[in-house]
């Protein structure tokens, strides 16, 4: 038998001819071309039989077998042709003779059923024959479709960095490119030859998502990412971020700076423009490597060029080790008799959301609590996010029930984080929060979950807009990539990216950032920046 590759079968013997029979050709043994191949359910209780159709090599003298559903059938046509002819049925032990007339193309057809012959002669080496034909090609088709079983140590961990994106990005179009197609052509022209290669072809690979937040970490930048949410670093005290988000052309934002810290005490304010660091142009510099420059050896110096609204300056900043203390707080005794006023406000300025920030702010609403505090408000400016797990954790601070928010992927709705039962430790008392455009990421979730539950009167100016949510994947080299995994909508289904939570209400232009300052606007009717209790309070 020949399938395509001109193997041939073993022949097949019938010796099932009758000898009242007119005299015919003995046809011994034929040999069969394969035509097709089906499974089928049969009742023989052996085995599970398969459905064959056979085809005899003579064009001249086709010859048909076929095996049925019920058993294993040879259907042979034999010549010459007769106008009356018997047919002879073998099956199961038992023949039979049957006689016919045909008018037209009269034949002769001799039927034999017989599972263990046919099973013996057609179905074991028929089977082994395409086991082997299917297996050729499936080892055909894996060396035509990619390169793995030549990859060098480069290419698996382009390959490693290339899976973390494919499998986590959320934007599974990965802006409008086939991401296999990438792969493949990557891994054919882009040189890969030294882990410098390598790194160069993952770069380059993942500016092609335009997205500024995803980004390639080598082992030195993914150690300074993760020492951003400890509670302490050396550096110069700033938060920033991409223009784009601000509709600026060039250079980089400060989103926040660090009250007391090297860039805040030289006069540095949320949304100046970084153009330059150390004299290299922060044009098409991404935020994670100029979080690398900016920080440096305790003492060292770095050298800033900033735009401040229409002035440009340069700046000459010392490094030093920055304690970071996301929590401070404040009792402030509200003066007069108002009685919608509450007579105590406890001030709680939150920085960042680092490790352990849940449990800071839980210990200083105790602390606070302790002086009989009535109402709190809640600092969230020039926050510029950290790490959301412990967003979720202060929303539950506050709030007794409901959606904190909506984790959302290119489908659609992915996880809802929400408040199970009321183990709020605030829950009751009047709250008020306070944003500004350095208020961003997981500071945005918290104060969105606050204002949609109706839990908190909000404060201030439209916030930075950063609605996509980040996770950090290490490398088996020590290498790591942040990548853009979901975007996240408020309670109220408000996707927030480059829109930012709006307040309630605005803050007066002089209102303070610190702690000290906050108990005098809110206690002396002739300070500029005055806002009383009843105010500051209603919705």
């Amino acid at each position: 038998m020949e399938v395509i590759s001109r193997l041939t079968f073993a022949s097949v013997s019938y010796p099932f001819i009758s000898s009242n029979l007119n005299p015919t050709p003995m046809l011994n043994s034929f040999n069969f071309r394969v035509l097709s191949w089906n499974s089928a359910p049969t009742n023989v209780a052996e085995a599970h039989l398969h459905r064959l159709l056979l085809r005899k090599l003579n064009p001249a003298n086709d010859r048909v077998v076929g095996i049925s559903n019920f058993g294993c059938s040879c259907r042979l046509d034999l010549w010459p042709s007769w106008r009356r002819h018997k047919r002879l049925f073998f099956q199961n032990g038992v023949s039979t003779i049957r006689w016919e007339v045909k008018k037209c193309s009269p034949k002769f057809y001799k039927i034999v059923s017989n599972y263990e012959k046919c099973k013996r002669h057609i179905y074991v080496p028929f089977v082994r024959l395409v086991v082997g034909v299917v297996l050729l090609m499936s080892v055909s088709v894996a060396l035509n479709q990619g390169p793995s079983w030549s990859l060098s140590e480069e290419n698996r961990i382009f390959l490693e960095a290339w899976r973390t994106i494919d499998r986590a990005y959320v934007d599974k179009t990965f802006n409008g490119q086939s991401w296999f197609r990438y792969r493949e052509n990557a891994l054919r022209n882009e040189p890969m030859n030294s882990r410098e290669e390598t790194y160069t072809a993952i770069r380059k690979m993942v500016a092609t998502l335009n997205d500024p937040f995803t980004r390639f970490l080598e082992p030195e930048k993914l150690k300074s990412l993760r020492s951003g949410t400890q509670s302490s670093l050396t550096g110069v005290g700033i938060s920033i971020g991409p223009t784009a988000v601000d509709q600026s052309s060039t250079g980089l934002v400060v989103i926040s700076a660090t009250p007391g810290a090297p860039a805040s005490r030289a006069g540095i304010l949320p949304g100046d423009v970084i153009l330059a660091i150390d004299d290299a142009s922060t044009d098409k510099m991404g935020i994670y490597e100029a979080a690398n420059i900016l920080q440096g050896p305790d003492g060292s110096s770095v050298d800033l060029t900033i735009r401040s609204r229409d002035e440009i300056k340069h700046v000459v900043l010392k490094r030093e080790r920055i304690t970071l203390s996301p929590v401070k707080s404040r009792l402030c005794e509200m003066p007069g008799s108002a009685k919608d006023a509450p007579p105590k406000v406890g001030y709680i300025k939150l920085t960042s959301f680092t490790e352990n920030a849940s449990d800071a702010v839980k210990e200083a609403i105790e602390t606070l609590r302790s002086n009989n505090v009535n109402a709190f408000v809640l600092d969230l400016r020039d926050n510029s996010g950290g790490l959301f797990p412990e967003g979720i954790e202060i929303a539950k601070i506050w709030l007794n029930k409901g959606v904190i928010v909506y984790i959302c992927d290119s489908r659609g709705v992915r996880d809802i984080y929400d408040v199970e039962g009321s183990s709020a430790v605030a829950g009751s008392e009047p709250l008020v929060v306070l944003v500004n455009k350095g208020t961003a990421s997981a500071s945005e979730i918290l104060a969105g979950a606050l204002k949609d539950n109706k839990r908190a009167v909000v404060f201030g100016e439209p916030t930075y807009g950063k609605g996509k949510i980040q996770s950090v994947f290490e490398l088996s080299d020590g290498s790591g990539l942040a990548v853009t995994v979901a975007r996240y909508e408020t309670p109220a289904h408000t996707d927030i990216d480059k829109v930012g939570i709006k307040p309630d209400h605005p803050l007066p232009a002089s209102f303070p950032k610190d702690e000290n300052d906050f108990c005098t606007c809110v206690q002396d009717p002739s300070s500029t920046c005055y806002l009383n209790g009843v105010q500051l309070f209603s919705r």
